[in-house]
């Protein structure tokens, strides 16, 4: 367990997820002030929060919630426990779930820039998670879970939520860690460990309320699992100080994230966070009016929409006009390149705005070594 406070904290500044530093279930904006400021170029880490076992759905009560999965209380983060408690403001039916740390004001940031965000570490603070599944959402709304729907409050009774949490224990095996989901007669299915975080953003440039769930220009709930230890993601300012957010952390995903989450889990994450100029910014990724990653050995262009077959358009002229702007590409060719040698992989398909990530090797682009 990594209470807050406790254990290595590898960042110049830290963190912690309190009522008095996170939203949940909305993003910053303009009316929010930071609650950390830093200089660009400088590490932050953030002990982010997983919103499984603190909902509403679940009881707002993550000690009870977890008894039930023979979690003794001293095995419950008291960080969840403390925000699960507060008055912090959270409607289950109008907000989204995540647990939301920021803003962070980056100095010299301002709109037109790219704020970096470096993702150095990713610890594992907790030694289980969950995987869950709610009716109206996920990639088969009314077929799974097989559970009652969601049919509102009926007099004084309460609400159905037709919620279905698979508690998910991580092991050590073979030198790997591993979340192990058992599906009866004692056996289990074993997959290895591979942490990033779901949401990382920018404020939005506006006054109105900003939901969590849906991700855009400024980042938010992207759920690209490349976006591991090792991995960068660039956004475009859209406010003075950027106004840096992280939350939504991952134990692991599947491309899609079908079932509505993936593994949810809480990290402890350190982070780099630098100001690239609007003047540089051009020469280094081309014209980036949203989200773009890139790993040790691809770059990732991104497309949203709600409609999958839209964001996987947009994820396809992004990546053109990336090889044109920055490998100096014909457009034709960059597309017949694409089509040979590029994978178009689904980030998700449950966040209302789904999501298109292609991954170009670098290594084919030997100039850049």
């Amino acid at each position: 367990m990594l209470q807050p406070h406790d254990g290595p904290i590898g960042g110049t500044h830290y963190l912690p997820s309190t009522p008095d530093t996170c939203l949940w279930g909305r993003l910053p904006d303009r009316r929010h002030e930071p609650v950390l400021r830093v200089g660009s170029g400088e590490t932050v880490t953030i002990d982010t929060l997983s919103h499984e076992g603190i909902l509403e759905d679940q009881g707002r009560d993550p000690v009870g919630f977890l008894k039930q999965f023979d979690v003794p209380s001293d095995q419950v983060l008291t960080d969840a426990r403390d925000l699960a408690a507060s008055d912090v403001a959270h409607d289950y039916d109008a907000d989204g779930p995540h647990v939301v740390t920021g803003p962070i004001a980056v100095a010299g940031a301002e709109p037109g820039d790219l704020l970096r965000i470096e993702v150095l570490d990713l610890l594992v603070r907790a030694p289980y998670g969950f995987i869950s599944s709610r009716h109206g959402y996920g990639a088969l709304p009314g077929e799974y879970p097989l559970t009652p729907t969601d049919t509102g409050p009926d007099g004084d009774g309460p609400r159905e939520y037709g919620t279905v949490s698979h508690f998910t224990e991580v092991i050590h095996h073979g030198g790997r860690l591993l979340g192990t989901l058992p599906y009866g007669d004692g056996r289990a299915a074993r997959f290895p460990l591979a942490p990033f975080l779901g949401l990382m953003g920018v404020a939005v440039d506006t006054d109105e309320p900003v939901h969590s769930v849906p991700p855009g220009a400024f980042g938010g709930n992207l759920d690209i699992n490349e976006l591991q230890v090792g991995s960068t993601l660039y956004l475009p300012v859209q406010l003075p100080g950027a106004g840096f957010y992280a939350g939504d952390p991952h134990y692991a995903q599947g491309d899609g994230e079908v079932a509505l989450t993936a593994l949810e889990a809480p990290l402890r994450a350190t982070l780099r966070l630098s100001v690239i100029p609007r003047a540089q910014a051009g020469g280094l990724l081309g014209a980036v009016d949203g989200p773009f990653g890139e790993t040790a050995t691809h770059w990732l262009p991104v497309g949203l929409h709600a409609d999958l077959d839209e964001a996987m358009r947009r994820a396809v002229r992004a990546a053109v006009d990336f090889l044109v702007r920055t490998q100096g590409m014909p457009p034709q060719t960059a597309l017949a390149y694409l089509s040979a040698a590029a994978d178009f992989e689904v980030s998700q398909v449950v966040d209302g705005v789904k999501g298109i990530h292609c991954l170009i090797r670098k290594a084919d682009f030997p100039a850049h070594f």
